[in-house]
């Protein structure tokens, strides 16, 4: 059997250990336009802060590919899926066959048109360690930087190179910095948090016109800056897919088994749509924890065994400055707040059942959170009353405190 897999992040990873649980001697290839060993992406930003190094970014150790007897294409592109012929064409003139096929193809950023930015001379991306390595090579302590974006990538970026430069503006369309992760509350309390480490927020404005080293907003200020970092969002990587006639949304549509409408072809990971079960729709879940689930769900069944991924939710567990972040689910339904200056709680509840909830300062025990949702737990079966104020086991019924302490089977 020639599994290939076209992608090296954590949805790789997960398909290449699913596999292995189930066929131990089957060709494995990883096909992967980056030259590196497979890392984990959201330590760029700690990379450039001091934090970690290349080494301590490695996802798995540096015998994994050996010690799973994977071949790994590295420094090369896929050009082309043959479907028909079952090979995949790379940039090099090179054919790999396969018999099943996963893309973890990822994301990539997404650049809006800017007017002038091809003027731009020192313009950077944040989403991979090169993207990381170039920023490191161009910033001084003397260095100001213009970021376009205040969602996670731009706000991570910020917080890698606040020591290492002299000024920091951000500059975003919407309203309110973390949109995609946050309520107005609790951007607010992340926005005065990192406003004192020293960024400046230049919020629902946009860049009209770059010129050289400055930028003139819609709104008539001009900003004048020696870096830009474009940080404005993300797009799947589904071409390599549509092209072969796998059915496209947003992202790679694939079934609760990870596999696309085609025989024998897979999606995992920031390409691929999920269901998510706290809203009953198909969407991206670019998040780590659900990529290297999906992936270990597609090389389980790519393999012949059985395995369903069908818990996915939207989480997101980050930090900037030293504050604290879980959020999880969706935000419809009756909510439960608790506020302070530094720390805030919310927590969405909807037919009987917790559906969301968004933790800022004090995030411990978030597990327990998560785990009502993605076990649809009825909330008048648990002490709900108690886990709002103080989520611990306690709350739960002795049967399900075993099964959560591994003691039992549900």
């Amino acid at each position: 059997m020639n599994y290939v897999i076209i992608g090296n992040s954590a949805a790789a990873v997960g398909c290449i250990e699913g596999i292995r649980s189930v066929d131990k001697t089957g060709a494995i290839t990883v096909i992967s336009k980056e030259p590196h060993h497979v890392y984990s992406r959201p330590l760029i930003s700690y990379l450039l802060y001091g934090k970690t190094t290349e080494q301590h970014m490695k996802y798995r150790p540096d015998s994994f590919y050996k010690d799973n007897g994977v071949t790994p294409l590295l420094g090369v592109a896929v050009t082309k899926v043959d479907d028909h012929a079952k090979k995949v064409l790379l940039d090099n003139g090179d054919e790999v066959p396969f018999d099943k096929l996963l893309f973890a193809t990822g994301s990539s950023p997404f650049v809006p048109p800017m007017a002038g930015l091809d003027e731009v001379e020192h313009k950077f991306s944040f989403m991979k360690l090169d993207d990381a390595r170039a920023l490191q090579k161009a910033i001084t302590q003397e260095s100001r930087v213009l970021i376009i974006g205040a969602g996670l990538i731009g706000l991570k970026c910020a917080e890698g190179i606040c020591s290492k430069v002299k000024q920091i503006t951000v500059v975003d369309l919407a309203p309110r910095i973390l949109p995609s992760i946050l309520d107005e509350t609790g951007s607010e309390i992340m926005k005065k948090h990192i406003e004192e480490q020293g960024v400046k927020f230049i919020l629902s404005d946009s860049v009209a016109q770059f010129h050289k080293n400055s930028a003139l907003l819609k709104s008539g200020l001009e900003l004048e800056f020696d870096v830009l970092v474009v940080a404005v969002g993300v797009r799947p990587e589904t071409k390599l897919a549509a092209d072969i006639g796998c059915r496209v949304n947003k992202g790679i549509l694939s079934d609760g088994h990870c596999a696309t409408n085609l025989e024998n072809v897979y999606a995992a990971g920031d390409c691929s749509e999920s269901y998510d079960i706290t809203t009953g729709q198909y969407r991206v879940l670019a998040l780590l924890p659900n990529a290297y689930m999906q992936g270990e769900t597609a090389g389980i069944n790519m393999a012949g065994g059985e395995k369903s991924y069908d818990k996915a939710i939207p989480m997101n567990a980050i930090g900037f400055f030293g504050l604290h972040i879980i959020t999880a689910g969706s935000y419809d339904g009756e909510a439960y707040v608790v506020k302070t200056d530094r720390t805030y709680k919310k927590m969405v509840s909807k037919d009987n059942l917790l559906k969301g909830f968004i933790l800022i300062g004090d995030v411990a025990r978030a597990g327990i959170y998560t785990s009502l949702i993605r076990e649809k737990t009825p909330l008048d079966t648990v002490d709900y009353e108690l886990i709002k104020e103080k989520p611990q086991l306690m709350a739960f019924t002795a049967t399900e405190r075993a099964v959560k302490l591994g003691g039992a089977k549900e």
